[in-house]
């Protein structure tokens, strides 16, 4: 049974089985200077429009890099995951959406009152997606009993995802693998971005919860994240037209 949720913006467009794949994918700028960033952009091309700008590469060279591809008309994924007191957050976020970003990223787990200061201060761009973490890719159940979160991976994500989509977030990030359990439990009006999507064969690096770009998909993302598998391709945008084929199916 689907539940009930209050705030959730209820919108079609998270529903991509019709829509250009390129919509679906984004491309992970986890590099430390801004001419390592726009030498994969260049060599990506028209094959992605999205690109995640994290901590590495904004920590590295700031704000600017978000202005200069917004500028260049690619859409930016600022994924530094606020989690702070309510004020500081809604602050950071209300700087995000001057940069013109198109989706953020805050921590389910600074639970309420940080989620609906985070959503207040992106309403003045209707068009802001802003997506709640729920349990990093990078932890295993192990991971959450060391820091005294009990009852399991999945139900941790579902609990979190639900505070997140139940006070206004657009979407949320997880793994695939959590990904069906949230549709099951929540429905399909709002995004689930998986990051840890490795095609066939990839190194998963420091990811614990892998999954494949079609894998993703049928577990119910509406948008994948994938890195160091286009990034360090001989050819950037062959790799991503090989993700999109197997996104379309």
């Amino acid at each position: 049974m689907t539940a009930v949720l209050p705030n959730r913006i209820p919108n079609d467009s998270f529903r991509y089985r019709d829509t250009d794949p390129r919509e679906r994918l984004i491309i992970a700028l986890d590099v430390s200077t801004a001419a390592a960033a726009q030498k994969i952009v260049a060599a990506v091309g028209d094959s992605a429009l999205t690109f995640k700008v994290g901590m590495q590469l904004y920590t590295a060279v700031g704000p600017q890099i978000v202005r200069d591809l917004v500028a260049s008309g690619r859409r930016v994924f600022l994924d530094l995951k606020y989690h702070d007191i309510p004020n500081t957050v809604g602050a950071a976020v209300a700087e995000a959406e001057k940069l013109g970003v198109s989706m953020l990223t805050i921590h389910a787990a600074g639970s309420t009152k940080m989620i609906r200061a985070a959503v207040e201060a992106a309403k003045v761009r209707p068009d802001l997606m802003v997506l709640a973490v729920t349990v990093l890719t990078s932890m295993g159940g192990q991971d959450l009993e060391t820091i005294g979160l009990h009852g399991g991976l999945e139900g941790s994500v579902v609990r979190l995802a639900t505070l997140a989509v139940s006070n206004g977030c657009q979407g949320i990030v997880t793994s695939a693998r959590e990904a069906s359990a949230v549709r099951t439990k929540l429905g399909d009006q709002f995004a689930i971005v998986t990051p840890g999507v490795r095609p066939a064969g990839s190194s998963v690096g420091d990811q614990v919860r892998v999954v494949t770009p079609a894998e993703a998909i049928a577990a119910g993302a509406s948008h994948i994240v994938v890195g160091r598998p286009i990034t360090e391709a001989a050819d950037p945008a062959a790799e991503a037209r090989n993700i999109l084929s197997q996104i379309r199916g």
